[in-house]
């Protein structure tokens, strides 16, 4: 018997839920593997496109072994060894990266240096500093709640965004890239999202109510422009979905597009933080 489209969505949404919060909230062992695993397949769809849409030939294995060096040299430079030993084998896959170029005999080894390039610093260098996120809150330790919060934000403003668009949009927020999404929409995302911050600040003291609430705003902000930006490249490689891991919801890289911008973002904001703390 095959389930109704929207069983298969539900089902899909739960598991992925499921896996990501239980990753997270663990260990730090746990959510090393869920994150590499991200990181890896976000890659990997990320490189498809390029590789189908833009007609770049790529090595696309070696690429994805490359943000996965990255991603498993910040962990392991958060959790065992401070040290830039630990980024060795992504240097490597750097110089690798150039060399190869000039045996592989491509008809454009510029464009397909620029578009592997593109991957390590859209995807492969924003998650591996959620690495940093995991583990500022508690310096030496690993403590989930700020990667828990940039995701309940995101979450919370997508849901909020989508359902008071449907009721109330009627103003574009960028027509050109997203039609459907409203300024409407946005606020009323962002609101709630905030809104859910007071419960963080609540139980987690680390970072004041205030704190808490520019943790909140850059979030949704910057969120906002990643999905934009994933919408932005589908648009321009003429592709609908990057692919169709989870069903009925997309792939990888299209339940990850807000993460992508907000992570950086949110680590500055923190850093900042704490500079500030240790100035005064």
């Amino acid at each position: 018997m095959r389930l109704p489209n929207i069983a298969v969505r539900i089902i899909a949404g739960a598991v992925f839920v499921g896996l990501l919060l239980g990753g997270i909230l663990i260990n730090e062992y746990t959510f090393c593997i869920i994150f590499s695993l991200i990181t890896v397949l976000s890659l990997y769809e990320f490189y498809g496109l390029i590789e189908k849409g833009a007609k770049v030939p790529l090595t696309r294995v070696w690429n994805v072994l490359g943000g996965f060096a990255l991603f498993i040299g910040s962990f392991y430079y958060y959790t065992v060894d401070a040290s830039v030993v630990t980024f060795v084998p992504y240097c490597i896959y750097i110089l690798v990266l150039f060399v190869g170029e000039l045996y592989l005999k491509r008809p454009d080894p510029i464009r397909s240096i620029a578009y592997s390039l593109l991957g390590q610093f859209y995807i492969a260098v924003p998650f591996s500093l959620i690495n940093y996120l995991v583990f500022a809150y508690t310096p030496g330790s690993y403590h989930y709640v700020y990667a828990l919060a940039l995701l309940v934000f995101i979450w919370v403003n997508d849901s909020f965004a989508y359902l008071t668009g449907m009721a109330f949009g009627k103003h574009r927020l960028f027509e050109r890239i997203s039609p459907k999404k409203s300024w409407e929409g946005f606020i009323g995302g962002a609101v709630v999202s905030i809104g859910s911050s007071f419960i963080f600040a609540h139980y987690y003291q680390n970072l004041s109510a205030l704190g808490w609430i520019g943790f909140a705003a850059i979030t949704i902000i910057f969120g906002t422009w990643g999905d934009l930006f994933e919408s932005l490249i589908k648009r321009t490689l003429g592709i609908k979905d990057s692919g169709g891991m989870i069903p009925g919801h997309g792939g990888i890289l299209d339940r990850f597009d807000s993460t992508i911008l907000a992570i950086p973002a949110v680590f500055l904001y923190l850093i900042l933080i704490n500079y500030s703390k240790s100035c005064f």
